[in-house]
């Protein structure tokens, strides 16, 4: 008897339906979308943040059902556990999913700005979040790391960072600052799935 694989299937077309019922109008039996409360609460110097953005496919257009989680370290660059599955209540520290707007294509995330996460080697990564990206089309989640332009010391000595070209795609893993200081910091992330701008995706 010959073995074959199951065939592959796509995050789509329900991927809203999937990941956050209640933005889509189905609220029973869910008191909150998993994600959908304010991400990080975390010890140290908190300067709270938004981070805003696009999906855009190869050939640009917006890509108008996808959908986004977020992970990362508190201010104090440690990260809280992820809540239990199953549960009704979910208290995710460190994690977030955003839905992009149908009609402006736009995501947009509260959160704060993260620390330095040490590594056991005593470097330290600079502050970053990561990002999988779901979408119709999709066979698995696509992971990649948004970075923060004010940030030169600690990109520049991050080690995910120095394995990409600097002159090449390095560029698509790091968020613009559209505020300054002391207005609310404000940055802006685009993702392109495809194409020339590709932007740098990761295998977890």
């Amino acid at each position: 008897m010959v073995k074959r694989e199951t065939p592959s299937q796509t995050a789509g077309p329900y991927v809203h339906i999937g990941l956050t019922p209640r933005l889509v109008g189905i609220e029973r039996p869910f008191q909150e979308d998993l994600g959908s409360s304010a991400p990080v609460r975390a010890k140290g110097a908190v300067v709270p943040i938004s981070l805003s953005g696009t999906v855009r496919d190869g050939a640009g257009a917006l890509v108008s059902d996808a959908c986004l989680e977020f992970w990362q370290a508190g201010a104090d660059g440690r990260y809280s556990s992820a809540p239990a599955f199953g549960t009704n209540t979910p208290d995710p520290q460190g994690f977030a999913r955003r839905a992009v707007g149908a009609d402006t294509g736009l995501y947009r995330l509260e959160t704060v700005k993260p620390g330095k996460v040490p590594m056991g080697d005593g470097r330290f990564q600079a502050p970053h979040i990561a990002v999988i990206v779901f979408a119709r089309g999709i066979n698995i989640g696509l992971l990649t790391r948004c970075y923060f332009d004010d940030e030169p010391d600690a990109n520049a000595a991050d080690p995910v960072l120095a394995a990409i070209e600097p002159t090449g795609r390095r560029r698509t893993l790091i968020a613009s600052a559209t505020t300054a200081p002391p207005s609310p910091r404000a940055y802006r992330f685009d993702i392109v799935l495809q194409g020339e701008n590709e932007t740098v995706f990761f295998r977890d």
